[in-house]
């Protein structure tokens, strides 16, 4: 089984951390959901984004999502995978360079990468998309063609998998995109 990374931060989007955390547990993988600064045993808020009909999504108060690993201590070497939930945490984890660093590990060294929604702010800042077809919710679209990728428009149900990249627009396609994720481990 896989030994895999999440890197999450404060306001990510609870099914997008909460579902496939539990998911690759009860499938046997070993995931170690982390956020800079904070170490095992600390958490992260989560917010819920939903459709609820307006031009954008609405966000409500999620979970307390737990750390079970500290960031300070991750070895890249050491995992097999990497995922990135979306929400809000993206927006300021691409501004950590440590992040960057090691999300441009896992493309080195063609490692699986899963990115949903938000998540692909975080790629598109590690410049790891050039010549590469990533879906991301619709407003990350000009960011994903701004760094070289090209945007996968999909429906919110469906994944996309590009080599060792699987991306989906939002929580709405967690069986597709988990399944495409899966099949890389």
């Amino acid at each position: 089984m896989a030994k895999i990374l999440m890197i999450t931060g404060d306001y990510t989007e609870d099914y997008e951390t909460m579902v496939p955390f539990q998911t690759l547990l009860a499938c046997g993988h070993s995931v170690d959901a982390v956020c800079p600064n904070k170490a095992a045993g600390e958490t992260v808020p989560t917010a819920i984004h939903d459709f609820e009909g307006a031009q954008t999504y609405s966000e409500k108060p999620g979970h307390n999502f737990t750390l079970n690993a500290t960031f300070s201590d991750v070895v890249p070497d050491s995992y097999d995978a990497l995922v990135i939930p979306g929400g809000r945490a993206p927006e300021y984890l691409r501004l950590n360079e440590e992040v960057l660093n090691m999300v441009r590990h896992f493309f080195e060294a063609s490692k699986p990468v899963a990115a949903i929604c938000h998540g692909a702010q975080i790629l598109t800042a590690a410049g790891v998309l050039k010549g590469r077809k990533c879906s991301a919710y619709p407003a990350c679209a000009p960011e994903v063609r701004a760094s070289g990728g090209t945007y996968a428009e999909i429906e919110v149900t469906d994944a996309v998998t590009d080599g060792k990249l699987v991306t989906a627009p939002a929580w709405p396609a967690h069986p597709a995109w988990l399944s495409q994720f899966m099949a890389l481990l």
